[in-house]
């Protein structure tokens, strides 16, 4: 691979001096100055589905592909495998109802390396009760989330508000179609204005005043036509305008009401045609049947529009006035037609300025009144026509589409995320972030923002680690790193109690334990922190103490269980060896470390599945990183050899389709055979760079050193948000990558990864190959 020069990074300068790295010659673009075209996923149902979101999800195909044919659309369609349909040419289709179709759809999406994912939801479309199954689906999408959301409910149930509290969490932008809408969300669902865009149902862009035109070819010359279309069902409240239609037909007896649509499959697997043959029955006991045509069909786009077209006056008397999108109300305005509605919230919206007459729900005397009103006056008439025409051009379908556009573009990650330029490797952070965390105790764990959080106290893990910082940290005074490595140094010093054998973890800010034993986990990474100062401390004092303390505690923690505390001994152990190869306790605890992990891989490995466990967990390379060094320093070519597998097979694991590097998600842990991708945190990085580290030093491979530095990009930008994560001047990192973006706290573990894998990346550079003696020296080459 070609390396960075400085001359191909403009704009990396430490200070006033411009910094030159010690890689030579890499190819990362910088950002384009113009976007390349994006790539989306788009899911719902689909045309030929009868249903209201299939018509819509299909518009934004078509309309998408008419007014942005750059922006490329691959169609995922939810199906129903009891009644499967053919959807023409679309990218997949997923069983709505299958758990495992949607892993495997949200596994086909991410690999396809789109931009975004573009999702319509509405309760009754995936599976589960009040459509659950959606919520683990768009947990394994990797790529930024567009949600329309085309029902929000005032008083939704428990399952409905956790599902929605779910979905929005995990959204990049939120689209909706109204500003009652838009309000509920931030009102009563808190979710960030910024993230909510309102677009308005689009509709058809044709010429104004056509009726005559149309009701010639429908054969409806000389009848003043009143219409509603959709499916049919009884939340249309289609009773009240039957009910209305015998005082309309008495100021006006060539009046025709038209009702246009086949009723709604739901409701005909559980009743057949009951509604319709109800609605029938009370227009004969009224006598007004002849006043009254059906067309008991769901109409292709562009038959329905022409029947519209024909008709004067547009009714939508609806019960519910909590519906927030009628696509049907969308058309009606856009054609020019005269509107008499209830108050439902689409209405209210799209109907102000006189664009239409609203009227009181359920009555059928105040649809009389307003229509009758209507028809008596043809000049009012007209003029409300006109309104609503005019109102109609902000919705039109090239409007709709542009907005559609500016919607994806705000959604996904910036392009340079694929190939941002970090700092070269010579540009060292600075270290005031460390400082700002940290006091006369040690290093403090978290941080509200970049404030430090005394709440939480301190921890073993992160003060083992500022340690480890100290021993490598560049240009750092001699008395400033003496006074910060003792001071980390006496945390591990007094977490170490003697009576149980363990080291503490947790304590509190007023110096007091929260406990008497730490985890494993914790306590094998106080062992890797002491070799590792042994190793490479600057105060040979220090180094003696870190040996002593070493020695101490080893048979103590010898019986340990996690995996990650056996690699993590593995580790300190390993580092022990190479300053001091015939130390006994350390070999023996590389020894059977190996040992166990060998017979960890043996359990768990499987074809399809390369690992030592059935789930993945944290700080996942560390097991192969300490498998691999384990055989260095024994001589153990078979654990070379799977460590190299292994690790190769994680690290295929972390990279996207484009190619930057996604860390198993922190959601993944207890998933068994399965991951996802967030939230991404900076040990995760850290725990590639040193790895990688690790096997190139075995094997001189270039793959090694190309995993390093994408994991190194990945907090500069290049990562799933295209968000950067960390600050060379201060050091300072923050704690990860979420679905909506940047994690904004810096706790001490991320200001941690990203310092000390600056270092492991400069060693990985600087450093010659340990060749091994045997036939795996050239592996992963």
């Amino acid at each position: 691979m070609n390396l960075l020069s400085h001359d191909q990074q403009p704009g990396w300068q430490s200070g006033s001096d411009k910094v030159r790295s010690i890689f030579s010659g890499a190819s990362m673009p910088e950002e384009p100055s113009v976007r390349r075209p994006a790539h989306i996923a788009l899911i719902g149902n689909f045309a030929p589905r009868k249903c209201g979101i299939a018509t819509f999800t299909s518009e934004i195909f078509e309309k998408l592909r008419e007014h942005h044919p750059e922006i490329t659309v691959d169609v995922h369609v939810l199906d129903d495998r009891a009644a499967p349909l053919g959807y023409g040419p679309v990218a997949g289709t997923i069983a709505h109802d299958d758990p495992q179709d949607y892993a495997r759809a949200a596994r086909q999406i991410n690999e396809s390396g789109v931009d975004a994912v573009w999702l319509q939801h509405e309760y009754g479309i995936f599976g589960g009760e009040d459509g659950a199954m959606v919520c683990p689906f768009v947990d394994r999408l990797a790529p930024p989330l567009i949600l329309t959301l085309h029902t929000v409910l005032s008083e939704p149930s428990p399952r409905q508000r956790a599902i929605l509290d779910h979905l929005v969490t995990r959204a990049s932008r939120i689209m909706v179609m109204s500003r009652h809408s838009r309000d509920l969300l931030e009102c009563e669902y808190a979710v960030p204005a910024a993230i909510i865009e309102v677009i308005e149902h689009g509709a058809p862009d044709r010429p104004f005043g056509r009726q005559q035109e149309f009701k010639a070819r429908l054969g409806l010359a000389g009848r003043k036509v009143l219409m509603t279309f959709g499916l049919l069902g009884p939340g249309k409240g289609l009773e009240h305008a039957i009910a209305a239609l015998p005082a309309i037909a008495a100021r006006h007896p060539d009046v025709l009401y038209r009702v246009v649509g086949a009723s709604h499959p739901n409701l005909v697997a559980r009743e057949g045609e009951a509604y319709r043959e109800k609605l029938e029955r009370l227009a004969a006991d009224l006598g007004v049947a002849a006043h009254l045509a059906w067309d008991n069909r769901f109409l292709e786009t562009g038959e329905l529009l022409d029947q519209l077209e024909a008709c004067d006056i547009y009714l939508t008397p609806y019960p519910g006035l909590q519906q927030s999108t009628s696509g049907t109300l969308s058309y009606a305005v856009a054609l020019g037609k005269a509107l008499v509605s209830t108050p439902y919230v689409h209405a209210r919206e799209l109907l102000g300025d006189g664009a239409g007459v609203l009227i009181e729900p359920g009555s059928s005397e105040a649809i009389a009144a307003a229509v009758n009103a209507l028809l008596d006056d043809p000049g009012e008439r007209l003029a409300m026509q006109r309104r609503a025409w005019a109102r109609g051009r902000e919705t039109v379908w090239p409007r709709f589409a542009d907005s559609a556009a500016r919607l994806i573009d705000h959604a996904r990650a910036p392009d340079w995320r694929w190939g941002l330029p970090a700092p070269p490797i010579t540009a060292t952070p600075g270290l005031s972030a460390v400082f700002a965390m940290s006091d006369a105790t040690g290093m403090l764990q978290h941080s509200i923002g970049v404030v430090p959080d005394r709440r939480h106290g301190y921890c073993l893990d992160d003060n083992a680690r500022a340690l480890m910082l100290m021993n490598l940290a560049d240009g750092l005074p001699a008395a400033e790193r003496m006074k910060w490595s003792f001071a980390y140094a006496g945390f591990i010093q007094y977490a170490w109690n003697g009576e149980a054998g363990r080291f503490r973890n947790f304590m509190n800010y007023d110096r007091t334990w929260c406990e008497d034993e730490g985890s494993e986990d914790s306590n094998g990474r106080a062992l890797w922190a002491l070799g590792q100062t042994y190793e490479s401390g600057n105060d040979p004092l220090l180094a003696a103490w870190a040996l002593q303390l070493f020695e101490q505690v080893l048979p103590s923690l010898a019986e340990m269980g996690s995996p990650r505390a056996i690699a993590f001994a593995m580790l300190g152990a390993c580092a022990v060896l190479r300053s001091a190869p015939d130390h006994a306790a350390a070999c023996a605890q590389v020894e059977s470390g190996g040992a166990f992990l060998m017979r960890l891989l043996g359990h768990g490995r499987r074809p399809d599945w390369g690992w030592f466990e059935a789930v993945l967990g944290y700080d996942n390379p560390r097991l192969p990183q300490a498998l691999i060094e384990a055989g260095v320093a024994l001589g153990r070519e078979d654990w070379i050899g799977d460590g190299l597998a292994t690790l190769e097979w994680i690290c295929h694991q972390q990279v996207s389709a484009r190619g930057a590097f996604r860390p198993i998600g922190s959601e993944s842990f207890h998933k068994p055979y399965s991951y996802l991708p967030f939230d991404q945190q900076p040990l995760e990085a850290q725990a590639a760079i040193e790895a990688a580290r690790s096997a190139w030093r075995v094997t001189g491979g270039a793959f090694w050193r190309e995993h390093a530095l994408a994991a190194w990009r990945w907090f500069f930008g290049s990562n799933d948000r295209g968000v950067v994560l960390a600050d060379i001047a201060s050091g300072r990192c923050h704690d990860g990558v979420t679905p909506r973006g940047v994690n904004g706290n810096c706790g001490a573990e991320s200001i941690l990864a990203f310092q000390l894998s600056h270092y492991a990346l400069c060693e990985l550079a600087r450093s010659g190959p340990l060749v091994s003696s045997g036939p795996l020296a050239s592996a992963g080459g």
